[in-house]
């Protein structure tokens, strides 16, 4: 299979479209523009809709609508817009709707810039709407896994019944680089015998909803949530592991930032330090069980994000106080730098910090 070269926004689309995506609902923000711009010509082609909203708000909403009739829908924004989505993505997790949200972060909070961020971790993995609810978050590191990721996110969704968030930044979403599509592995998907897609005669109409009126039906329901959840977390973690059985220090990153920690690392190594990585591909489930491998011996966890410190809590729950845990971070759309890794690496190797 040939690959080709595609800007990150672009490949999204492409790869929603491969996966059976039939409807996109989203409002224009920097920096994801390029993808409604993408599925707006590129989603008539296959007989699909592409329709802009009047707002984040509405687009959400309507992704709840199409997912209600089974359809598989996404839609995407960048981080104020995924703030405004958050009341519809909880109906959509009450609802157990199937889809597919894509957030392509930039820096916080409010406003702040168009510039690459992942101070959104705590909105993905924590829940930004209300309930005890849960997305499937998956980070991608570079456009092919991002691809791959978002072909396997649609059956995940339809697996679990239950929205997939996609969390990736700014620089994922603007580079260009080559990707093959691939067919996902082959899931037993359940038939959408819920779906609003009309009776003719032959059933009760289904009915979609979150509202439990009395507390005794939504306690029920939240329940079988947990349950679902814990399910979602036996056989869904995904993790890139490094080196962690020998490692002096064990840096922790995830999406493009992971890529530049590997870079320091390659570096560390040449100088004859041992330092291992833990990526985290799924931020929810967390792969909290990969912590317990790392040696005994480890001086230290350093943590790198590009944000003031949010993943830093998981790995801190992931260690279970048996090594420090350290961050290093940049934020408001700065990116963190291998040379500046490096040398907080080499500070915990030294016991300055």
């Amino acid at each position: 299979m040939s690959k080709v070269l595609m800007k990150g926004n672009e490949a999204i689309g492409a790869a929603a479209i491969q996966a059976g995506c039939k409807y996109f609902f989203g409002y224009p923000i920097t920096p994801q523009s390029e993808l409604p711009e993408y599925m707006a010509r590129e989603l008539p082609k296959v007989g699909g809709v592409f329709l802009q909203a009047e707002s984040e708000i509405a687009a959400i909403n309507m992704v709840y609508g199409a997912a209600g009739a089974g359809a598989r829908v996404m839609t995407s924004s960048s981080s104020p817009g995924i703030s405004l989505k958050q009341e519809g993505i909880s109906y959509l997790a009450g609802a157990e709707l199937p889809c597919l949200i894509v957030n392509i972060m930039r820096g916080g909070p409010g406003l702040g810039s168009i510039q690459p961020s992942q101070t959104d971790y705590f909105q993905a993995t924590r829940g930004g709407g209300n309930g005890d609810y849960r997305l499937v978050v998956y980070a991608p590191a570079n456009i092919q896994e991002m691809v791959d990721l978002i072909i396997e996110g649609f059956d995940v969704a339809d697996q679990y019944r239950n929205p997939v968030m996609i969390l990736g930044d700014g620089m994922i979403g603007q580079m260009m680089e080559p990707v093959e599509f691939k067919p996902p592995k082959k899931r037993d998907l359940p038939e959408k015998d819920w779906a609003t897609t009309g009776t003719g005669g032959k059933r009760k109409p289904n009915i979609i909803n979150s509202l439990y009126i009395a507390p005794e039906d939504l306690e029920a329901h939240n329940i079988k949530l947990q349950a679902k959840y814990k399910k979602i977390k036996e056989n869904e973690v995904k993790v890139e592991s490094y080196n962690i059985e020998d490692a002096d220090v064990v840096i922790s990153a995830y999406g493009t930032t992971a890529r530049i920690a590997k870079t320091a690392i390659a570096k560390l190594e040449k100088e004859g330090y041992k330092v291992g990585l833990i990526r985290p591909i799924t931020l929810w489930p967390y792969p909290y069980d990969e912590f317990k491998k790392i040696n005994p011996s480890c001086k230290g966890v350093l943590t790198v994000e590009m944000n003031t410190g949010q993943m830093v809590d998981d790995v801190k729950i992931a260690v279970e106080g048996k090594f420090p845990v350290h961050f290093y971070g940049r934020t408001g759309g700065m990116v963190p730098t291998p040379e500046a890794i490096i040398e907080n690496v080499k500070k915990i190797c030294g016991g300055e910090i």
